[in-house]
């Protein structure tokens, strides 16, 4: 009878806890990069960052995510700063290690549309894609599960 009220007093808090868990990373992430929540859920972020150039941040735990979005082919100069800064408040990784991986990722999805590289148990995955409303460059950085 114990453990069951334990239970449910665990999965009753869990929602609450996303929340608060979720609040905490969009603050990072607004305050490492200055963007604007534009829509928000329990678990769930997007940001308008600049021209063209927004991010998204999906909570969950330790394999919470957080991606830079440009409609463009050719990024602008702050995109990696930008993401960069991100990642960091997301993930802790040192911005110097997410910056190469970042720019080895981008790289490789010019070449073959989507690549990716780990560092620091986490996976920076970029993706390159032409459309007829044109085209758009994305990068992520999506943590590990802890084992």
């Amino acid at each position: 009878m114990r453990s069951t009220l334990a239970l449910l007093l665990v999965l009753a808090a869990s929602p609450a806890w996303a929340e608060a868990s979720c609040t905490d990373l969009i603050e990072r992430v607004r305050a490492a990069t200055k963007a604007e929540v534009a829509e928000r859920s329990a678990d769930f972020a997007r940001f308008d960052a600049g021209p063209q150039t927004s991010l998204t941040l999906s909570c969950a735990g330790d394999q919470s995510s957080v991606g830079a979005q440009y409609k463009g082919e050719t990024v602008p100069a702050g995109y990696d700063t930008l993401f960069v800064q991100a990642g960091h408040a997301v993930t802790g990784i040192a911005p110097d290690r997410l910056r190469e991986a970042a720019r080895q990722a981008r790289d490789g999805a010019q070449a073959k549309r989507h690549s990716t590289v780990d560092v620091d148990g986490a996976r920076v995955t970029c993706a390159f894609m032409r459309k007829v409303q044109g085209a758009l460059t994305q990068c992520a950085v999506l943590q590990r599960p802890s084992t």
